[in-house]
């Protein structure tokens, strides 16, 4: 929308303000600034003419450099969105009560307060209102509340305070906390399945195996730079009773199975008995045995059951009972048994962890790959597929522009010319992402495409020029020159009005600028190096070609020209142009 309604205003109303302005003569006003830079830049670029592979060469560079740092820089879905909080996921102890879960929950909030930028701690113990987290109450979620950023102390940002927040709470025994933000912890729990941005899936029958690899994934990713927050996502084994009806026995002592089942269940378990109404509400009453006849297997075993002959007989003479480890939670994918290994990200770009990550657990970590499978998961699937889709757009808008612009010039190697400023434009995006320490994301990968529009601009803008200023019937190198400078400043005004422009959104640091940041730094710091190259390279590389096209019969008037402008001041009048330029030795 915002281009058709630049196109509109272009078409319609730029005309008619035009008239409007140029009705009546007026004296001509010269920049004193801008006639200085012209006369410095008409001398450079006599001096780039004269020798081509002063220009050429830092052009094809400046090209192969695009390429290294596009291949080395990171990748990732999207760039830290700050949401102005942090959300905790803590894992107590596996198997603590109630009461002692509530009492480290106490000591978890008091702990987090004491950062002067926190303002409010919330937790929640145990399982979510809806129950879609099957979470017992050794896990705790919390949600911490900072100050706005303007009343921090100078030069502390956000993961600074995580930093210091993670080294003490590794220092609290009992604790394994992962951080997070509201918002994306949803987010990364409905991707992947798990409360991190990254998860490590380890499918398989076995229990023990399948824990066995998770443990060594866990280990691997530990050692790897970037990770943090390592954790199986599921809770380790705990100790159960488990208890085995002796059915010989039973049948000796006159003992039914279902009384047996019916103890266990009522006894220990509890059943529903009545009901209490309390307006519309209704709530079982349940009734069990004490907890001190219930509370160890000892005394589990010395419950009575009632024999044929009215005999009481303990429930350790009918059943065996004995303390094993046993899973405390079996999750299924697909109907497929599996552990989850949840790992967030700090100080690293996603791709190259990843790829670090995906080749060190495959070399060592062993494990039957036929029965067992390792899959990843998390943002690096969007991160994928938004590649894929740009690796779709990208080539299909530069074909289009390509078209574009061999229908408004008509050559080839003019639009072929002009579309040789994208590669070249890419360089100062590249370095600008690289300097400030972001990474290649969505955000960014807008703003390239936006700076490729600037640059081909800027280019059109040039070359259309330098053809009207060789329609005039000046030779092929003095119109260059004089071409190239009466555009010298429609191309330096679109470069500036887009860099003021967007110079406050690459610096701002407010919550909700995280996205635009990117984008922003890409497109300023593109144009700073798409502009140089525009006025240096491509009027060489245009006269090249076209002297080239042109055959050898140009190569007279290109030294005359440069015999001329090195010898003595000469003035040279573009025809139709209304400017007369200056070439100066």
């Amino acid at each position: 929308y915002a281009l058709a309604g630049a196109i509109l205003v272009a078409l319609v109303l730029i005309p008619g303000l035009s008239l409007m302005a140029f009705k009546r003569p007026r004296p001509l006003f010269h920049n004193p600034l801008l006639v200085k830079l012209e006369s410095v830049y008409q001398r450079q670029l006599q001096l780039l003419i004269a020798r081509p592979a002063r220009a050429l060469v830092p052009g094809a560079l400046a090209a192969v450099l695009a390429l290294v740092l596009g291949a080395t820089i990171g990748r990732e879905f999207l760039p830290y969105l700050d949401e102005g909080s942090i959300w905790l996921q803590v894992q107590l102890p596996p198997g603590l009560s109630f009461a002692r879960a509530s009492a480290m929950a106490d000591e978890l909030r008091a702990e987090v307060l004491r950062y002067p930028q926190v303002t409010h701690v919330v937790t929640q113990l145990g399982r979510n209102d809806d129950g879609t987290d099957p979470w017992t109450p050794s896990h705790i979620e919390c949600s911490v509340s900072l100050l706005p950023y303007e009343r921090w102390p100078k030069g502390l940002h956000k993961h600074d305070l995580i930093e210091k927040m993670s080294a003490r709470f590794e220092q609290l025994p009992g604790y394994t906390i992962g951080f997070s933000q509201p918002m994306i912890d949803g987010v990364n729990d409905k991707i992947a399945g798990a409360h991190s941005e990254l998860v490590v899936k380890v499918y398989g029958e076995s229990f023990s195996e399948t824990r066995r690899i998770a443990k060594g994934v866990v280990d691997v990713l530990q050692d790897t730079r970037g990770a943090s927050d390592v954790a199986i996502d599921q809770e380790p084994p705990l100790p159960q009773l488990r208890i085995a009806v002796d059915r010989e026995a039973a049948a000796r002592f006159g003992v039914n199975v279902s009384d047996i089942a019916e103890l266990i269940e009522v006894g220990i378990g509890g059943r529903a008995v009545a009901q209490l109404f309390q307006g519309e509400r209704r709530y079982d009453i349940s009734v069990r045995y004490v907890p001190e006849a219930r509370q160890s297997p000892q005394a589990i075993g010395d419950l009575l059951l009632g024999g044929s002959g009215g005999q009481r007989i303990p429930l350790s003479q009918v059943a065996r009972l004995e303390m094993l480890t046993g899973e405390s939670t079996i999750t299924r994918e697909s109907n497929r048994r599996h552990l989850t290994v949840k790992v967030n990200l700090r100080g690293r770009d996603l791709s190259s962890f990843l790829a670090e990550a995906q080749r060190r657990i495959e070399a060592e970590v062993s494990y039957d790959h036929a029965a067992y499978q390792v899959q990843w998961g998390g943002q690096f699937e969007n991160q994928r597929r938004a590649q894929a889709r740009l690796l779709v757009i990208l080539p299909i808008t530069l074909a289009l522009i390509f078209l574009l612009l061999y229908a408004a010039f008509g050559t080839l190697r003019q639009a072929a010319l002009i579309l040789g400023t994208v590669p070249l434009a890419t360089l100062g995006g590249m370095v600008a992402l690289h300097l400030r320490g972001m990474t290649l994301n969505v955000s960014s990968a807008v703003g390239f495409i936006a700076l490729f529009g600037v640059a081909v601009q800027n280019g059109v803008i040039m070359v259309s020029h330098l053809n009207r200023t060789r329609e005039g019937g000046l030779p092929l190198t003095e119109a260059v020159i004089v071409g190239a400078v009466e555009r010298l400043r429609p191309v330096l005004i679109t470069a500036t009005v887009a860099t003021i422009g967007l110079l406050p959104a690459a610096l701002a640091h407010q919550i909700g600028s995280d996205v635009q940041r990117p984008l922003a730094t890409v497109i300023v710091g593109g144009l700073l190096g798409a502009t140089l190259l525009t006025l240096l390279v491509l009027p060489v590389a245009y006269l090249l070609i076209e002297r080239r096209a042109a055959g050898p019969a140009d190569d007279s008037d290109h030294d005359a020209a440069l015999s001329a402008g090195a010898v003595a001041p000469s003035s040279v009048s573009v025809p139709g142009s209304g400017l007369d330029a200056g070439v100066h030795s």
